[in-house]
């Protein structure tokens, strides 16, 4: 048997006029042609009414225990609202206010992934600035590697810091797990790679010129004229690998040596246009929290995220060069931007 249908709005404003002139549910139903039932529960849910809303008394913070949720802020740098409430064994909050009182007393910040500079770091930065201030950028080779994971970039949560607190610095792995390592360079308006460190290998002095061999000087620095190989500056970070004795004598014999080498800074990965790059291809990669299943799937995001980096945008930041040395010294030697 088939449901029959609801009470038509018509149908309700007659129950309505009926009950006013003192009928009955049954005699209504009579009236209208349809079930008593019907009828009847269309009247009780009537006069039932819209329930209220029941508005909990908050839960009371005393002065003492503010005194440990702060304690507490100090203590667990990071943490969330609900953890820090949870140590101090005070409950029944929620989040609302747990949020507002943590505000007086801290701000929320995610973790901070550049190294302090020290006295000896700024003043680094800065000798560097001066050195290379007159430099034309434009026939500066930047290079760099970037690791990609596959579950996505760490380091983007945030939590809860006590004011007048820094972020702590997380420990990030370089090498290894579920990811690939990729070296790539940037020149002028140039994409040089990018180039895929095989998975497994230590990157240490030798397999690192090994690397360079296989990929960068036979893939690319050979095809260039002489005279571009003349002007080209190369620059590295101070990675060990990077900076040891035999990759400085390795590079030398490959002609990168004293004026085409660069020297480089310590902590300085907000010097270098290259790590603009590699966020350009992370969003990309990882937009609307994409994950990846096997290095291959990885890899080729990589890769077709490179490809969609136009010369233009190469550019910008490669012309960038000049602002950011103005912005070091300006900074005597501080972190530029965020």
């Amino acid at each position: 048997m088939g449901q029959k249908k609801d009470l038509t709005g018509s149908e309700k404003s007659k129950i309505v006029r009926y009950l006013a002139e003192g009928c009955s549910s049954l005699k209504i139903a009579k009236l209208l042609k349809r079930d008593h039932r019907t009828i009847k529960r269309f009247i009780q849910n009537s006069q039932q009414g819209r329930k209220k809303r029941v508005v909990k008394p908050r839960r009371k913070i005393t002065a003492h225990e503010l005194r440990k949720v702060k304690r507490a802020a100090a203590k667990m740098p990071l943490a969330t609202s609900l953890a820090i409430f949870q140590s101090c064994n005070i409950t029944g909050v929620p989040k609302s206010t747990r949020c507002a009182i943590l505000r007086d007393m801290a701000k929320v910040r995610k973790a901070e992934r550049r190294p302090p500079l020290n006295k000896t770091h700024k003043l680094k930065r800065q000798d560097w600035a001066k050195k290379y201030l007159k430099t034309d950028f434009s026939k500066v080779l930047w290079t760099d590697e970037m690791r990609v994971s596959l579950d996505g970039p760490d380091g983007w949560a945030r939590g809860w810091i006590g004011k007048g607190q820094t972020a702590p610095v997380p420990l990030r792995r370089q090498q290894g797990g579920g990811g690939v390592l990729v070296w790539a360079g940037i020149i002028k308006d140039e994409l040089v790679g990018p180039f895929w460190i095989e998975d497994g290998v230590k990157l240490n002095s030798q397999s690192y010129c090994k690397f360079l061999e296989d990929t960068f000087f036979k893939q690319w620095y050979r095809k260039k004229s002489a005279s571009f190989k003349k002007n080209m500056i190369f620059m590295q970070d101070n990675a060990p690998s990077h900076a040891s004795k035999y990759s400085t004598a390795w590079l030398a014999r490959k002609g990168l040596k004293e004026e085409k080498l660069m020297t480089w800074p310590p902590c300085s990965p907000d010097l270098n246009p290259i790590e603009n790059l590699w966020s350009i291809i992370k969003c990309e990669i990882y937009k609307e929290g994409k994950q990846y299943t096997s290095l291959n799937s990885v890899w080729e995001a990589v890769v077709a995220a490179a490809r969609n980096v136009d010369g233009e945008q190469i550019k910008t930041l490669t012309e960038s060069m000049d602002g950011r040395l103005l912005s070091v010294l300006a900074k005597k030697g501080g972190y530029i931007g965020r």
